[in-house]
């Protein structure tokens, strides 16, 4: 990557294209729906780390696995989840998220200008990034690593361009990524291929890098952290039935604009005039062929992505869209790059609302108002089976109701997993599966799992004793309920 004289200029012009292209981010992010499945229970479990001064290791979210010993690795997570939630509910989560993929994505953008990409360039490669990643910006712990991650990436490209001293910013974000997401490998694997296949000084990143081995440990398990890893990726429940851990497949816009990216690259590389480092090399096919092995690494790998076409299409970018800007008035690009990155502020959730007469939820898929109806009707018998969305949703607002299962892959066992997967589908046996565990009441999802409700309808076994748009719940056909709402 070669240093781009515009990016070390204050040119004002660089910031009006920035602010433009994070109002489109920021304003995905606002819109974004929260899904329920890995939000909640997250909130929950830092609700109880706080009360209780430790994190949890034993399960009180569900009745099949109560007592069983857990790992909740995320756990800083899950109390900055429940701080927020505490000081500005899902308006200020929503508004955090936001925050955090527009550093992330900042950063690539100056890594893109930094390869020598013209400002206009720039933006539209990091606004493809954005639009082929933001199916990865769920609200869960992962969203508050893809920050730190640019940030390493950012270090690495100036320590292989001779600035030695910034690979000490590798600890800093070793030591909060430890303790935020177990993806804090991601960080070793970009600053290990660098260390093989770089050109910076040597010295200075073994040190670094030793540092932010170092304070791995600092994390309420210790080495735990790594085993934590490892187990994580071995679990046998989250390899067969998490969707994010299978191979991604062409389908969806999406999917589409990753793979004609990933195919093209190639080519760019082919035909460029400019060249790819050892290392930039090394991180494509590294981070290429994670992306290709499982769904939740492919917004690791878009982020390197666009930096390395950024720096194959730089001339081309040059001549073609990024000729010299003449004029300009530096006051109005920075006034306007403010507007930009503030005007998405009036569709965060609540604010959204006084202006916007059919205003989106903020919510997917959550059950709220038929919790509140079962928190009403305490004498209503259990165990509760329900769909691993509304399960993480229960977890958190009604924890007097423990679950079946949720969405937390490698707590459960894999028999439990299929047993789920049939009564989801409401297969042959879904009502035998039922029995056996003594399942009383059931609280099914509408859009998630039509098949299942088909089958509840047409069994005399049960019967519904509550629906709304999002959520139907039965009971045995045994109550006094039966027939009501």
């Amino acid at each position: 990557m070669q240093k781009s004289p515009a990016l070390l200029s204050k040119n004002s012009g660089d910031w009006l294209y920035l602010g433009l292209v994070l109002f489109f981010i920021l304003t995905i992010a606002f819109l974004l729906l929260v899904t329920p499945n890995d939000y909640w229970w997250y909130v929950r479990i830092g609700r109880d780390t706080l009360q209780s001064g430790a994190v949890p290791t034993v399960d009180a979210l569900s009745t099949t696995q109560a007592g069983s010993l857990v790992v909740y690795h995320s756990w800083l997570s899950a109390v900055l989840f429940w701080l927020l939630y505490c000081a500005g509910g899902l308006p200020l989560t929503v508004l955090a998220r936001g925050v955090c993929l527009a550093l992330a994505y900042a950063l690539i953008w100056r890594l893109a200008r930094r390869a020598g990409s013209g400002a206009k360039l720039a933006s539209l490669l990091t606004l493809l990034a954005a639009l082929a990643s933001f199916n990865n910006w769920s609200m869960r712990p992962q969203i508050f690593a893809y920050p730190l991650f640019t940030l390493a990436l950012w270090a690495l490209y100036r320590w292989q361009q001779g600035e030695g001293k910034i690979a000490w910013l590798l600890p800093v974000a070793s030591l909060l990524w430890v303790n935020l997401h177990g993806s804090f490998v991601m960080l070793f694997l970009l600053a290990g291929a660098a260390l093989v296949f770089g050109a910076g000084n040597r010295k200075e990143l073994v040190l670094a890098l030793g540092a932010s081995l170092a304070v791995t440990l600092v994390n309420p398990r210790g080495f735990g952290a790594w085993t934590y890893v490892v187990t994580s990726l071995s679990a046998p429940s989250s390899q067969v039935f998490s969707v994010e851990w299978s191979p991604p497949i062409n389908t969806g816009w999406q999917m589409n604009l990753f793979f004609i990216w990933l195919l093209g690259f190639p080519f760019l590389a082919a035909f460029s005039p400019r060249k790819l480092s050892r290392l930039e090399w090394v991180w494509f096919l590294g981070f290429g062929l994670l992306a290709l092995w499982g769904e939740r690494y492919v917004i690791w790998f878009v982020l390197i992505l666009t930096v390395l076409t950024a720096s194959l299409v730089a001339e081309w970018g040059q001549r073609w869209m990024d000729r010299p800007r003449r004029g300009g008035i530096p006051a109005l690009d920075f006034s306007l790059a403010i507007l930009f990155i503030v005007m998405p502020l009036a569709v965060l959730p609540s604010l959204r609302e006084g202006w916007w007469d059919k205003a989106p939820t903020p919510l997917e898929n959550t059950p709220v108002q038929a919790v509140e109806w079962l928190a009403r009707h305490p004498e209503l018998p259990g165990p509760l089976w329900s769909e691993i969305g509304f399960s993480s949703y229960l977890e958190f607002a009604l924890p007097s109701r423990p679950t079946w299962i949720d969405t937390r892959f490698e707590v459960f066992p894999v028999e439990q997993w299929e047993q789920y997967r049939a009564i989801n589908r409401g297969e042959w046996n879904w009502q035998a599966l039922l029995d056996e565990a003594a399942v009383n009441l059931l609280m099914v999802s509408k859009s998630e799992q039509p098949r299942l409700l088909s089958a509840l309808e047409a069994s005399p076994a049960r019967c519904p004793v509550y629906r709304d748009e999002v959520a139907v719940i039965y009971q045995r056909n045994t109550s006094d309920l039966c027939g009501g709402k």
